[in-house]
């Protein structure tokens, strides 16, 4: 059953795209489409009615289909975006306008050396100024080490519940997320099915008790490249009622999201 609410519900983590459009070289580029429609359907029938879209890694720094879906909904659409090392001021400015609230980084199979993906410290300037964060996906266990390359004043938002190598509070992952500025660091509750085997239950737990539930988002992942035949988004959204932060699910729908996207 849809949740009911008079306050936005918010998915954190979807893409759009269309068919067989990706970067020449890219790994992984879908045959199919992924509609703002299609999106809609799934999230309005479990009450969701705000969502954050992210670029996706196969698009590279080609960000216009996503600006003209914010374009589209600038009252229910915010957007995650990818750019070059050393993007432009007036470029950047102008996508906030249209609703982008920061940058991804994703090194999901890729190199995490930071030679590989660090921003000069104009752009990383510009970026605090405007009030974004970094959301980072990396390869399992390996979000510590990008983690100490990132300028401490950033604001992180980590992906696919920081793909941990386990469910535990001593965990290298877990152990750096914690030595960030309290209030700088968000994880996604998105994506239990990329986790590589640590169960999502426990680590639903983990990070409750050692970031607390003001740091934490929930986001669908749609449409589950890779994954698509194996996961739906009902499924996905119902998950938040039989982990450990079910009490926890208004602020991490709702008032967490808000402050993170500037709703």
């Amino acid at each position: 059953m849809p949740i009911q609410s008079p306050t936005p519900l918010i998915d954190t983590h979807f893409h759009v795209f269309q068919p067989n459009v990706g970067l020449p070289g890219a790994r992984y580029v879908p045959s199919y489409g992924a509609s703002i429609s299609q999106w809609r359907r799934l999230a309005h029938g479990c009450g969701v009615t705000h969502g954050v879209l992210i670029q996706p890694s196969f698009l590279g720094t080609d960000n216009s289909l996503l600006l003209k879906v914010l374009r589209s909904s600038p009252s229910s659409l915010r957007g995650i975006a990818v750019i070059g090392s050393n993007a432009n001021r007036k470029d950047l400015e102008a996508m906030h306008q249209l609703g982008v609230r920061g940058i991804r980084l994703n090194l999901s199979g890729r190199s995490h050396d930071p030679s590989a993906w660090t921003l000069d410290t104009q752009t990383w300037d510009v970026i605090m100024s405007l009030g974004w964060h970094l959301e980072i996906h990396t390869d399992q266990n390996g979000l510590p080490a990008v983690l100490r390359c990132v300028p401490s004043g950033i604001r992180v938002v980590i992906n696919h519940m920081t793909k941990p190598a386990s469910a535990s509070q001593n965990d290298e992952t877990i152990k750096s997320l914690r030595a960030r500025d309290k209030g700088n660091v968000f994880v996604k509750l998105s994506a239990p099915y990329r986790l590589e085997g640590v169960s999502a239950q426990e680590l639903s737990k983990v990070l409750l008790n050692e970031l607390g539930p003001s740091a934490l988002l929930w986001g669908s992942d749609w449409p589950f490249t890779n994954y698509e035949s194996t996961v739906n988004y009902q499924t996905l959204f119902s998950s938040l009622e039989t982990w450990p932060t079910k009490e926890y699910t208004k602020k991490i729908l709702s008032e967490n999201p808000q402050i993170v996207y500037f709703w």
